[in-house]
């Protein structure tokens, strides 16, 4: 097989496409060929040392394809079905991955391999943001960072259904054509104006019941300002670098709430992974919701493709495409 792997930390460079044996999937294992996998801030974030992983690592961390073989274990999965799966580190960016059989869920038949490679990571991260760490009701008013981006996209989709009143938050014009058809009420060019300045004027004064922020560093005082109050701020993702330590006093103004979640941690029992896949993928079959895929990149395009990434120069979801 061909993967990308990670000898060293450090910057695109460092990605190296390596021929490799095909692995051998253990009792309870599925082997897969692959795809399409999933590009995300996460992989930069292993590839540099932030996130911290034994060395030599495959790259990636989700993707869909077909079942090989399975596991002497394995019952409800056989070669030729077709699945998708996120959050096992090494399993992205080859071209044949063994996954657990217990972490991966079969694809609908009308839904594409890249669109579930596209939409199951981010779209169950927006699912827990918009559905269990903060519930949107109808009729809240919600900030949504990078609402142009792949989690953003789909998040700003999923509160709009929930009849939420969307305030995205974009950096070009047709970043904000793309937030303004995925359902955002309006939009705010942080480019070019003051983000609390505009949610103060399109809230009339009273702040969004929650922001979602997955920028992090350079967002992170606009988007406690932004807040009415007893707001939520909901720190999921740090693109633009983590957050500095913060001082609690500061969420006395408002009586705000901080809070930090993770994926894991709303997918770490399969009934929980598999309704909120189920969901998803229901969503992107019956055309609720819909799957922007910006970019498709081959295995030896990794390193672009994580060059444009961290330079905001993508629009919804990046795909690595081993046969391409």
């Amino acid at each position: 097989m061909r993967a990308v792997v990670v000898s060293r930390t450090g910057g695109p460079e460092v990605l190296e496409v390596q021929e490799r044996p095909d692995p051998v999937p253990g009792p309870s294992d599925l082997l897969v060929d692959v795809e399409a996998a999933g590009v995300n801030f996460i992989d930069v974030y292993q590839r540099e040392g932030r996130y911290p992983l034994e060395l030599p690592f495959v790259a990636g961390s989700e993707g869909a394809g077909v079942v090989r073989a399975v596991g002497d274990s394995v019952q409800d999965l056989r070669p030729g079905d077709r699945v998708v799966w996120a959050m096992v580190n090494g399993t992205g960016y080859n071209s044949a991955t063994v996954i657990p059989a217990a972490r991966a869920v079969k694809i609908p038949d009308g839904v594409s391999s890249e669109q579930a490679a596209a939409v199951l990571l981010q779209g169950m991260t927006a699912h827990y943001l918009c559905e269990s760490t903060y519930p949107v009701a109808s009729g809240d008013e919600v900030l949504v960072h990078a609402a142009a981006g792949g989690t953003g996209l789909l998040l700003t989709q999923m509160v709009a259904r929930k009849g939420g009143r969307v305030i995205a938050t974009v950096s070009t014009a047709e970043k904000e054509e793309l937030a303004r058809a995925a359902g955002a009420a309006e939009v705010i060019r942080y480019d070019r104006e003051d983000v609390a300045e505009q949610v103060g004027r399109l809230t009339e004064g009273r702040g969004v019941a929650v922001v979602y922020d997955g920028v992090g560093k350079s967002t992170f005082d606009a988007s406690l300002a932004c807040l009415r109050r007893r707001g939520v701020l909901v720190l999921f993702g740090a693109s633009s670098g983590p957050v500095p330590p913060v001082d609690p006093i500061r969420l006395m103004g408002g009586s705000t709430f901080l809070t930090r979640p993770t994926l894991a941690h709303y997918v770490a029992e399969r009934e929980e992974l598999v309704a909120r896949a189920t969901d998803v993928l229901s969503w992107v079959e019956d055309g609720t919701l819909d799957v922007r895929i910006g970019q498709r990149y081959s295995l030896d395009e990794a390193a672009q493709a994580h060059e444009d990434l961290a330079g905001r120069r993508t629009t919804g979801k990046s795909l690595l495409l081993p046969s391409g």
